[in-house]
């Protein structure tokens, strides 16, 4: 009967979950974002807000063959992916370890000994000679064990919800590495694109000053002008020279760095030099809400919320009994003939009522300190989810506001540059008829390579920050 009562009252009690209900973190959502002023359309579709939809190529709107086989390079080499892809293999493992925990289990065992008896004090129930000294026996075994622990508080549950929440957090991350591998890839391709704009510029730059310091060095040999002229342009090309030697280390410097990100050596890796691309799509930020939805980190961030509370259910649980449900059937004897008979087998249940219950007494503190220890570490998820999402409102934010600016600010270059051509054409003229010294020319030239350069450099960050705000946004798919 009173086994019974045991079986019933852990039944009515299993699968009770001891964990608090997850607390509303409490996030401030701007209904609009600051720097947004109007909407924009084009190639940019914004997805619906789906965290565990994949992602698809996103960087195909800014319409480069070369960006797109780096990512497909990337994707399929990077070392740093395939340790993620690792790491959520190993997280789904512990969700299947998790898992067994809510089946019976079953071990099988067989073994064998050889015994020789104590003679002091004598054994009453082993076999002895006529002297009364007690003899060696043999005895052989197989049997197999069952066991199931009835899950009365949640315990079971709940760590098989925190395994379950560990994977869908190691998921998301895993995205939004993807994410941030693809972003790099892109924006230190878009650099290298932008540093050979600029080295395009300089070498044009190089040989117009070798031509230059060739025609003075004719002019003062014919006795027109002083050799000061030759040696002010000759000093101005080896500085021209110097600054191509510059940018090319930092070109290669930019390419190491992509050939990393691809899964290959440097010295493997070479990129064919082209100018930076001028057309960049406009990217529609939609409103922030959907962004807690799109970001993977903030969807990391809230399953491990799931997980730290799930965690407390565990370390409450520890304060209240464990029920194992035992069995044992087998065979045994003293000889392998034997062994397999039915008079030899043997089985045995639980030492109570057909099962094991264990109650926590005393231990010390431990079980309070490992709930004080889940309670905090819920906190400070909570607080990771919090500041997570405020950091994702001000990379979109500085991802618009950066647009903005540097829009404007090609506005007023391309304007800048169209003065500075028509100032250096002036300037030839007016030097050739004798009518301003050398030194207008070279001021005429420097700044138009200074405006050129800077140019191209603004049309390198814009697609670097137009990168920057998808991957602000959680990419698109």
């Amino acid at each position: 009967m009173r086994r019974w009562l045991w079986l019933v009252l852990g039944s009515g009690l299993a699968g009770c979950s001891l964990a608090p209900q997850l607390p509303d973190p409490k996030v401030a959502v701007p209904p609009s974002y600051k720097e947004v002023s109007a909407p924009v359309s084009g190639d940019w579709q914004l997805a619906k807000p789906a965290d565990d939809i994949e992602r698809g190529a996103w960087w195909v709107v800014f319409r480069d063959p070369a960006l797109a086989e780096l990512m497909t390079r990337a994707t399929a080499e990077n070392q740093n992916l395939q340790a993620a892809l690792a790491r959520v293999e190993q997280t789904r493992a512990q969700v299947r370890v998790a898992k067994s925990a809510q089946l019976p289990r079953l071990d099988f065992g067989a073994g064998g000994a050889r015994v020789q008896p104590s003679k002091v004090p004598p054994q009453p129930n082993s076999a002895s000679n006529d002297s009364g000294v007690a003899e060696r026996y043999t005895t052989l075994n197989a049997r197999i064990a069952a066991s199931y622990e009835l899950d009365l508080f949640g315990r079971v549950r709940d760590t098989l919800q925190a395994a379950r929440a560990d994977l869908a957090a190691e998921r998301a991350l895993l995205a939004s590495l993807v994410l941030s591998l693809q972003s790099d890839v892109a924006e230190t391709y878009f650099l290298i694109r932008a540093t050979d704009e600029e080295l395009v510029i300089l070498q044009a730059t190089v040989k117009l000053r070798e031509e230059g310091v060739r025609l003075l060095q004719q002019r003062a040999d014919a006795g027109d002008i002083s050799g000061f002229d030759v040696q002010r342009e000759t000093a101005e090309l080896a500085a021209a020279r110097a600054d191509v030697h510059a940018l090319e280390r930092t070109r290669a410097h930019y390419e190491h760095a992509l050939a990393v990100l691809c899964g290959q050596a440097p010295a493997m890796f070479a990129l064919v030099p082209l100018k930076v691309t001028r057309n960049l799509p406009e990217i529609p930020a939609g409103v922030p809400s959907t962004l807690l939805e799109r970001r993977p980190d903030i969807a990391a961030a809230e399953r491990r919320m799931v997980a730290a509370n799930a965690r407390i259910g565990i370390a409450k649980a520890a304060f209240y009994p464990i029920l194992n449900l035992t069995a044992d059937f087998g065979v045994e004897s003293s000889s392998l003939g034997d062994l397999f008979k039915w008079s030899s087998r043997t089985w045995a249940l639980g030492p109570i009522a057909g099962a094991l219950l264990s109650l926590p007494i005393f231990d010390g503190g431990r079980n309070a300190a490992n709930l004080a220890a889940s309670q905090a570490s819920l906190d400070a998820e909570i607080a990771t989810y919090r500041q997570t999402v405020l950091t994702a409102f001000g990379e979109v934010e500085d991802g618009l506001s950066g647009l903005r600016a540097l829009a404007a600010q090609t506005d007023a270059l391309q304007a800048a540059v169209a003065a500075a051509d028509e100032v250096y054409r002036i300037a030839e003229v007016r030097y050739a008829a004798g009518a301003t010294g050398y030194l207008d020319v070279l001021d005429a030239r420097r700044t138009q390579v200074r405006v050129k350069r800077l140019a191209a450099q603004v049309y390198g960050t814009r697609a670097v920050t137009t990168v920057g705000l998808i991957r602000a946004l959680g990419g698109g798919w």
